[in-house]
């Protein structure tokens, strides 16, 4: 059977940066089984698990566009030091904030000014290509 929407997939994977360090991977512990077609993956990775069957091995390199998005301006915040707890002063730290519908954000400050610090609510895989080693293990 291949994998077509409506498939339940289950693989094994490991995705890595362009530096070669490994941002996660299934292979020390449970597989991932999702339904193809539901978008549960990152787009890249789903369309390069289309037409895959159990048993099949393979390596997808995955472009901003078809994984996390570009890095956008739009998402690095200027925000008063008076709502930076005193902790968090430091090029690094992760902030928490609730977005326009009650949705948690998480933000690392990437800059401390005098009266702000600057904000970047990029997902931190934005604009990065990531490559992706995949083992379909089950198609049903």
């Amino acid at each position: 059977m291949i994998i077509s929407q409506g498939s339940t997939v289950t693989i094994t994977y490991t995705l890595t940066l362009e530096s070669g360090e490994t941002v996660e991977s299934s292979t020390d512990g449970e597989p991932l089984t999702y339904t193809h077609g539901e978008e549960q993956l990152l787009a890249g990775l789903e369309q390069a698990l289309a037409g895959k069957k159990a048993g099949d091995s393979f390596r997808v390199s995955i472009q901003p566009e078809d994984g996390y998005g570009a890095a956008s301006q739009d998402a690095l915040i200027e925000v008063p030091l008076s709502h930076v707890p005193e902790e968090a002063r430091q090029s690094g730290s992760v902030l928490t904030a609730v977005g326009p519908q009650g949705e948690e954000l998480q933000g690392v400050v990437s800059a401390i000014g005098e009266t702000t610090a600057t904000v970047d609510f990029n997902h931190p895989l934005a604009g990065q290509v990531l490559h992706c080693e995949v083992t379909v293990l089950r198609v049903e």
